[in-house]
Protein backbone atom coordinates (compact mmCIF):
# COMPACT_ATOMS: atom_id res chain seq x y z
CA UNK A 1 0.00 0.00 0.00
CA UNK A 2 1.27 3.28 -1.21
CA UNK A 3 1.80 6.04 1.28
CA UNK A 4 1.44 9.50 0.75
CA UNK A 5 4.49 11.52 1.89
CA UNK A 6 4.71 13.89 4.85
CA UNK A 7 4.78 16.95 2.81
CA UNK A 8 1.71 15.78 0.72
CA UNK A 9 -0.10 15.51 3.82
CA UNK A 10 1.13 18.90 5.32
CA UNK A 11 -0.09 20.46 2.37
CA UNK A 12 -3.64 18.33 2.43
CA UNK A 13 -4.07 19.54 6.78
CA UNK A 14 -3.10 23.37 5.38
CA UNK A 15 -5.77 23.63 3.06
CA UNK A 16 -8.13 22.24 4.89
CA UNK A 17 -7.25 24.36 7.42
CA UNK A 18 -7.59 27.62 4.75
CA UNK A 19 -10.87 26.29 3.75
CA UNK A 20 -12.51 26.20 7.30
CA UNK A 21 -10.72 29.36 7.39
CA UNK A 22 -12.46 30.81 4.07
CA UNK A 23 -15.48 29.52 5.66
CA UNK A 24 -15.37 31.12 8.94
CA UNK A 25 -14.74 34.53 7.34
CA UNK A 26 -18.20 34.28 5.04
CA UNK A 27 -20.08 33.97 7.57
CA UNK A 28 -18.65 36.39 9.77
CA UNK A 29 -18.72 38.39 6.66
CA UNK A 30 -22.70 37.20 6.46
CA UNK A 31 -23.48 38.13 10.04
CA UNK A 32 -21.98 41.70 9.87
CA UNK A 33 -24.08 42.26 6.40
CA UNK A 34 -27.33 41.05 8.15
CA UNK A 35 -26.45 43.44 10.73
CA UNK A 36 -25.56 46.23 8.83
CA UNK A 37 -28.83 45.67 6.70
CA UNK A 38 -30.81 45.62 9.67
CA UNK A 39 -29.18 49.16 11.14
CA UNK A 40 -30.11 50.42 6.92
CA UNK A 41 -33.64 49.00 7.43
CA UNK A 42 -34.08 50.97 10.69
CA UNK A 43 -32.43 54.40 9.51
CA UNK A 44 -34.73 54.19 6.21
CA UNK A 45 -37.90 53.82 8.53
CA UNK A 46 -36.80 56.92 11.01
CA UNK A 47 -36.23 58.91 7.89
CA UNK A 48 -38.66 57.92 5.80
CA UNK A 49 -41.47 57.99 8.46
CA UNK A 50 -43.96 60.35 5.90
CA UNK A 51 -44.09 57.59 3.30
CA UNK A 52 -43.97 54.53 5.06
CA UNK A 53 -46.38 54.82 7.58
CA UNK A 54 -49.52 55.35 5.57
CA UNK A 55 -48.10 52.23 3.67
CA UNK A 56 -47.75 50.27 6.49
CA UNK A 57 -51.60 51.90 7.79
CA UNK A 58 -52.79 50.73 4.57
CA UNK A 59 -51.62 46.96 4.57
CA UNK A 60 -52.83 46.76 8.25
CA UNK A 61 -56.41 48.24 7.77
CA UNK A 62 -56.73 45.74 4.25
CA UNK A 63 -55.33 43.31 6.70
CA UNK A 64 -58.08 44.01 9.09
CA UNK A 65 -60.91 43.88 6.51
CA UNK A 66 -60.08 41.10 4.26
CA UNK A 67 -61.53 37.88 6.60
CA UNK A 68 -64.96 40.30 6.03
CA UNK A 69 -63.99 41.16 2.32
CA UNK A 70 -64.06 37.57 1.58
CA UNK A 71 -66.89 36.64 3.40
CA UNK A 72 -68.65 38.92 1.31
CA UNK A 73 -67.27 37.47 -1.65
CA UNK A 74 -68.10 33.95 -0.97
CA UNK A 75 -71.42 35.86 -0.35
CA UNK A 76 -71.87 36.81 -4.22
CA UNK A 77 -70.17 40.56 -3.58
CA UNK A 78 -67.59 41.18 -5.64
CA UNK A 79 -64.49 42.66 -4.37
CA UNK A 80 -64.41 45.89 -5.88
CA UNK A 81 -67.85 46.22 -4.43
CA UNK A 82 -67.17 44.95 -0.92
CA UNK A 83 -64.02 47.37 -0.78
CA UNK A 84 -65.62 50.29 -1.61
CA UNK A 85 -68.31 49.59 0.69
CA UNK A 86 -66.06 48.69 3.53
CA UNK A 87 -63.83 51.64 2.78
CA UNK A 88 -66.56 54.03 2.83
CA UNK A 89 -67.91 52.57 5.78
CA UNK A 90 -64.85 53.59 7.58
CA UNK A 91 -64.06 56.70 6.62
CA UNK A 92 -67.46 57.71 7.31
CA UNK A 93 -66.70 56.36 10.70
CA UNK A 94 -63.72 58.04 11.83
CA UNK A 95 -65.25 61.37 10.21
CA UNK A 96 -68.22 60.92 12.13
CA UNK A 97 -66.33 60.77 15.45
CA UNK A 98 -64.16 63.63 14.25
CA UNK A 99 -67.26 65.50 13.59
CA UNK A 100 -68.55 65.03 17.02
CA UNK A 101 -65.96 65.61 18.84
CA UNK A 102 -64.22 68.52 16.81
CA UNK A 103 -66.59 71.27 18.26
CA UNK A 104 -66.10 70.33 22.15
CA UNK A 105 -62.14 69.61 21.88
CA UNK A 106 -61.96 73.46 20.04
CA UNK A 107 -63.89 74.70 23.17
CA UNK A 108 -61.19 72.80 25.92
CA UNK A 109 -58.41 74.43 23.49
CA UNK A 110 -59.66 77.93 24.79
CA UNK A 111 -60.05 76.72 28.00
CA UNK A 112 -56.97 75.26 28.68
CA UNK A 113 -54.94 78.29 30.57
CA UNK A 114 -57.94 78.62 32.95
CA UNK A 115 -58.11 75.08 33.83
CA UNK A 116 -54.40 75.25 34.12
CA UNK A 117 -54.62 78.07 36.85
CA UNK A 118 -57.49 76.20 38.65
CA UNK A 119 -55.35 73.02 38.95
CA UNK A 120 -52.36 75.42 40.39
CA UNK A 121 -55.03 76.47 43.12
CA UNK A 122 -56.22 73.37 44.19
CA UNK A 123 -53.13 71.48 43.69
CA UNK A 124 -51.51 74.41 45.79
CA UNK A 125 -51.01 72.70 48.94
CA UNK A 126 -49.26 69.35 47.75
CA UNK A 127 -46.92 71.34 45.43
CA UNK A 128 -44.69 73.46 48.00
CA UNK A 129 -41.76 71.37 47.44
CA UNK A 130 -41.92 72.12 43.58
CA UNK A 131 -42.43 75.71 43.74
CA UNK A 132 -39.31 76.30 46.16
CA UNK A 133 -37.31 74.31 43.63
CA UNK A 134 -38.77 76.22 40.69
CA UNK A 135 -38.08 79.32 42.48
CA UNK A 136 -34.38 78.68 42.78
CA UNK A 137 -34.40 77.70 39.22
CA UNK A 138 -35.96 81.12 38.20
CA UNK A 139 -33.31 82.90 40.41
CA UNK A 140 -30.10 80.75 38.91
CA UNK A 141 -31.75 81.16 35.64
CA UNK A 142 -31.35 84.99 36.06
CA UNK A 143 -27.95 85.12 37.81
CA UNK A 144 -27.43 83.39 34.27
CA UNK A 145 -29.00 85.93 32.06
CA UNK A 146 -27.36 88.85 33.80
CA UNK A 147 -23.98 87.46 32.96
CA UNK A 148 -24.59 87.44 29.32
CA UNK A 149 -23.30 90.18 26.98
CA UNK A 150 -25.25 89.49 24.16
CA UNK A 151 -28.55 90.16 23.69
CA UNK A 152 -30.91 87.13 23.86
CA UNK A 153 -32.55 85.94 20.59
CA UNK A 154 -36.55 85.00 21.44
CA UNK A 155 -38.27 82.76 18.82
CA UNK A 156 -41.89 82.58 18.61
CA UNK A 157 -43.35 79.62 19.51
CA UNK A 158 -46.63 78.05 17.77
CA UNK A 159 -49.97 78.83 19.13
CA UNK A 160 -51.61 76.08 20.23
CA UNK A 161 -54.19 76.27 17.56
CA UNK A 162 -51.77 76.02 14.62
CA UNK A 163 -50.16 73.08 16.39
CA UNK A 164 -53.96 71.36 16.07
CA UNK A 165 -54.38 72.50 12.80
CA UNK A 166 -50.68 70.81 11.47
CA UNK A 167 -51.70 67.47 13.43
CA UNK A 168 -54.72 67.49 11.85
CA UNK A 169 -53.78 68.16 8.53
CA UNK A 170 -50.74 65.61 8.60
CA UNK A 171 -53.24 63.07 10.05
CA UNK A 172 -55.59 63.93 7.19
CA UNK A 173 -53.34 62.78 4.71
CA UNK A 174 -51.95 59.59 5.85
CA UNK A 175 -55.18 58.56 6.33
CA UNK A 176 -56.42 59.39 2.94
CA UNK A 177 -53.18 57.55 1.12
CA UNK A 178 -53.73 54.77 3.58
CA UNK A 179 -57.41 54.32 2.87
CA UNK A 180 -57.00 54.57 -1.40
CA UNK A 181 -54.25 51.85 -0.60
CA UNK A 182 -56.20 49.88 1.47
CA UNK A 183 -59.17 49.96 -0.91
CA UNK A 184 -56.31 48.95 -3.81
CA UNK A 185 -55.78 45.88 -1.89
CA UNK A 186 -58.77 44.94 -1.05
CA UNK A 187 -60.18 45.06 -5.11
CA UNK A 188 -57.18 42.95 -5.87
CA UNK A 189 -58.73 39.89 -3.67
CA UNK A 190 -55.82 37.16 -3.30
CA UNK A 191 -53.72 38.68 -6.26
CA UNK A 192 -51.09 39.72 -3.95
CA UNK A 193 -50.76 36.77 -2.34
CA UNK A 194 -50.49 35.39 -6.06
CA UNK A 195 -47.48 37.51 -6.05
CA UNK A 196 -45.77 37.08 -3.19
CA UNK A 197 -46.09 32.74 -3.49
CA UNK A 198 -45.21 33.00 -7.18
CA UNK A 199 -41.71 34.74 -5.92
CA UNK A 200 -40.77 31.54 -4.80
CA UNK A 201 -38.99 28.61 -7.06
CA UNK A 202 -40.05 25.96 -5.02
CA UNK A 203 -43.32 23.70 -4.48
CA UNK A 204 -42.06 23.65 -0.51
CA UNK A 205 -40.91 27.00 -0.53
CA UNK A 206 -44.52 28.35 -2.49
CA UNK A 207 -46.51 26.22 0.14
CA UNK A 208 -44.61 27.48 2.80
CA UNK A 209 -45.49 31.26 1.79
CA UNK A 210 -49.06 30.77 1.14
CA UNK A 211 -49.44 28.89 4.87
CA UNK A 212 -47.49 31.70 6.26
CA UNK A 213 -49.12 34.71 4.23
CA UNK A 214 -52.85 33.44 5.24
CA UNK A 215 -51.48 32.86 8.60
CA UNK A 216 -50.46 36.27 8.97
CA UNK A 217 -53.43 37.67 7.93
CA UNK A 218 -55.91 35.47 10.15
CA UNK A 219 -53.96 36.63 13.33
CA UNK A 220 -53.69 40.07 12.66
CA UNK A 221 -57.04 40.18 11.55
CA UNK A 222 -58.19 38.45 14.82
CA UNK A 223 -56.16 40.35 16.88
CA UNK A 224 -56.77 43.88 15.41
CA UNK A 225 -60.92 43.06 15.05
CA UNK A 226 -60.63 42.11 18.90
CA UNK A 227 -58.57 44.59 19.83
CA UNK A 228 -60.80 47.14 18.12
CA UNK A 229 -63.96 45.53 19.46
CA UNK A 230 -62.57 45.54 23.22
CA UNK A 231 -61.30 49.46 23.30
CA UNK A 232 -64.69 50.15 21.32
CA UNK A 233 -66.13 48.75 24.88
CA UNK A 234 -63.99 50.24 26.77
CA UNK A 235 -64.29 53.60 25.73
CA UNK A 236 -68.19 53.40 25.70
CA UNK A 237 -68.02 52.16 29.69
CA UNK A 238 -65.58 55.32 30.39
CA UNK A 239 -67.93 57.47 28.81
CA UNK A 240 -70.57 56.27 30.68
CA UNK A 241 -69.01 56.27 34.01
CA UNK A 242 -67.84 59.98 33.54
CA UNK A 243 -71.21 61.16 32.29
CA UNK A 244 -73.01 59.75 35.68
CA UNK A 245 -69.98 61.54 37.88
CA UNK A 246 -71.48 64.38 36.45
CA UNK A 247 -68.36 65.27 33.90
CA UNK A 248 -69.04 67.25 30.42
CA UNK A 249 -68.30 65.69 28.03
CA UNK A 250 -67.54 62.27 29.37
CA UNK A 251 -68.13 61.05 25.63
CA UNK A 252 -65.04 62.62 24.40
CA UNK A 253 -62.62 60.84 27.14
CA UNK A 254 -64.13 57.95 25.91
CA UNK A 255 -63.37 58.23 22.34
CA UNK A 256 -59.90 58.73 23.77
CA UNK A 257 -60.00 55.82 26.07
CA UNK A 258 -60.70 53.74 22.60
CA UNK A 259 -57.77 55.53 21.00
CA UNK A 260 -55.49 55.69 23.71
CA UNK A 261 -56.14 51.73 24.43
CA UNK A 262 -54.32 50.94 21.12
CA UNK A 263 -50.92 51.94 22.82
CA UNK A 264 -50.30 49.13 25.54
CA UNK A 265 -49.09 50.08 28.81
CA UNK A 266 -48.85 53.74 28.09
CA UNK A 267 -52.17 55.03 26.92
CA UNK A 268 -53.87 53.61 30.38
CA UNK A 269 -51.70 55.87 31.91
CA UNK A 270 -52.34 59.29 29.25
CA UNK A 271 -55.54 58.30 29.48
CA UNK A 272 -56.20 58.52 33.54
CA UNK A 273 -53.83 61.57 33.25
CA UNK A 274 -56.14 63.40 30.96
CA UNK A 275 -59.49 62.68 32.91
CA UNK A 276 -57.92 63.59 36.32
CA UNK A 277 -56.24 67.10 35.35
CA UNK A 278 -59.94 68.12 33.82
CA UNK A 279 -61.85 66.53 36.40
CA UNK A 280 -59.66 68.66 39.10
CA UNK A 281 -60.39 71.93 37.05
CA UNK A 282 -64.20 70.80 36.85
CA UNK A 283 -65.08 69.77 40.46
CA UNK A 284 -64.91 71.64 43.51
CA UNK A 285 -63.48 69.00 45.77
CA UNK A 286 -60.42 67.05 45.36
CA UNK A 287 -61.34 63.90 46.68
CA UNK A 288 -64.75 63.76 44.59
CA UNK A 289 -62.26 64.59 41.46
CA UNK A 290 -59.99 61.86 41.94
CA UNK A 291 -62.90 59.22 41.28
CA UNK A 292 -62.63 59.95 37.91
CA UNK A 293 -59.08 59.00 37.01
CA UNK A 294 -59.42 56.12 39.48
CA UNK A 295 -63.02 54.19 37.67
CA UNK A 296 -60.57 55.03 34.48
CA UNK A 297 -57.91 53.11 35.96
CA UNK A 298 -60.31 50.21 37.44
CA UNK A 299 -61.77 49.87 33.71
CA UNK A 300 -58.74 49.93 32.15
CA UNK A 301 -57.41 47.22 34.34
CA UNK A 302 -60.19 45.04 33.88
CA UNK A 303 -59.80 44.94 30.63
CA UNK A 304 -56.05 44.37 30.61
CA UNK A 305 -56.02 41.97 33.30
CA UNK A 306 -59.23 39.97 32.44
CA UNK A 307 -61.22 40.88 28.91
CA UNK A 308 -58.30 41.12 26.32
CA UNK A 309 -56.73 37.84 27.75
CA UNK A 310 -59.94 36.13 27.55
CA UNK A 311 -60.58 37.33 24.10
CA UNK A 312 -57.56 37.35 22.84
CA UNK A 313 -56.56 34.04 23.69
CA UNK A 314 -53.31 31.79 24.14
CA UNK A 315 -52.66 31.50 20.53
CA UNK A 316 -52.24 35.57 20.46
CA UNK A 317 -50.97 35.64 23.60
CA UNK A 318 -46.90 38.04 23.39
CA UNK A 319 -44.68 38.00 25.61
CA UNK A 320 -44.50 41.30 27.84
CA UNK A 321 -40.90 42.09 27.59
CA UNK A 322 -40.79 42.35 23.95
CA UNK A 323 -44.14 44.36 23.65
CA UNK A 324 -42.61 47.29 25.73
CA UNK A 325 -39.52 46.89 23.90
CA UNK A 326 -41.40 46.95 20.55
CA UNK A 327 -43.68 49.89 21.50
CA UNK A 328 -40.64 51.89 22.90
CA UNK A 329 -38.97 51.09 19.76
CA UNK A 330 -41.02 52.17 17.52
CA UNK A 331 -42.58 54.94 19.46
CA UNK A 332 -38.98 55.87 19.15
CA UNK A 333 -38.77 55.93 15.42
CA UNK A 334 -42.23 57.43 14.80
CA UNK A 335 -43.71 58.64 17.94
CA UNK A 336 -47.11 58.01 18.94
CA UNK A 337 -48.21 56.35 15.28
CA UNK A 338 -45.30 54.25 15.39
CA UNK A 339 -46.28 53.17 19.23
CA UNK A 340 -49.80 52.53 17.65
CA UNK A 341 -48.71 49.70 14.75
CA UNK A 342 -45.85 47.92 17.23
CA UNK A 343 -47.86 45.28 18.34
CA UNK A 344 -49.44 44.34 14.96
CA UNK A 345 -45.59 44.68 13.81
CA UNK A 346 -45.13 42.19 16.25
CA UNK A 347 -47.47 39.81 15.55
CA UNK A 348 -46.85 39.49 12.23
CA UNK A 349 -42.96 39.04 12.89
CA UNK A 350 -44.26 36.30 15.49
CA UNK A 351 -46.15 33.89 12.71
CA UNK A 352 -43.37 34.27 10.70
CA UNK A 353 -41.10 33.20 13.22
CA UNK A 354 -42.81 30.19 13.85
CA UNK A 355 -43.69 29.32 9.68
CA UNK A 356 -39.58 28.90 9.37
CA UNK A 357 -37.45 26.62 11.27
CA UNK A 358 -34.50 29.01 11.60
CA UNK A 359 -36.67 31.43 13.58
CA UNK A 360 -38.47 28.88 15.88
CA UNK A 361 -36.48 30.23 19.01
CA UNK A 362 -37.30 34.03 18.21
CA UNK A 363 -40.70 33.11 17.49
CA UNK A 364 -40.53 31.07 21.08
CA UNK A 365 -39.19 34.20 23.00
CA UNK A 366 -42.07 36.02 21.69
CA UNK A 367 -44.61 34.16 22.68
CA UNK A 368 -46.61 34.53 26.29
CA UNK A 369 -45.64 32.45 29.27
CA UNK A 370 -47.81 29.58 28.44
CA UNK A 371 -47.28 28.89 24.09
CA UNK A 372 -49.37 26.68 22.53
CA UNK A 373 -46.90 23.78 21.64
CA UNK A 374 -46.93 21.66 18.45
CA UNK A 375 -45.23 18.86 16.95
CA UNK A 376 -45.60 19.98 13.49
CA UNK A 377 -42.71 21.19 11.88
CA UNK A 378 -42.26 23.00 8.47
CA UNK A 379 -40.99 20.85 5.95
CA UNK A 380 -37.47 21.09 4.60
CA UNK A 381 -36.85 23.11 1.52
CA UNK A 382 -36.66 20.60 -1.58
CA UNK A 383 -34.64 21.93 -4.38
CA UNK A 384 -36.05 22.94 -7.55
CA UNK A 385 -36.30 19.69 -9.71
CA UNK A 386 -35.32 19.96 -13.69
Amino acid sequence: MNLLPSTALEDMDTQHKNRSTRLDDVKSIRHSLQFLVLVALFVTAYFAKELLLPVVLGFLLALTLSPVSRGLYRAGVPHVVSAIMLITATGVLVLAIVAASAGTVAVWSDEIPRMGTEIQEKLRGMSNAVENVRAMTDEVEKMAASEKSAPEVVVKQPTLLDTAFDTVTSFGATFAVAMILALFLLSSGPLFYLKIVQAFPTLTGKKRALSTVYDVEKRVSRYLLTITLINAGLGVAVGIYLTILGLPGGYIFGIAAFLLNFLPYIGGVIGAVLVGAYSIAHFDTLGYALLAPIGYQILTGVEGQFITPWLVGRRLAMNTVAVFLTVVLWGWLWGIPGALVAVPFLVVFKVICENFEPLYTIGNFLSGEDPVVTDEAPEQEEPARA
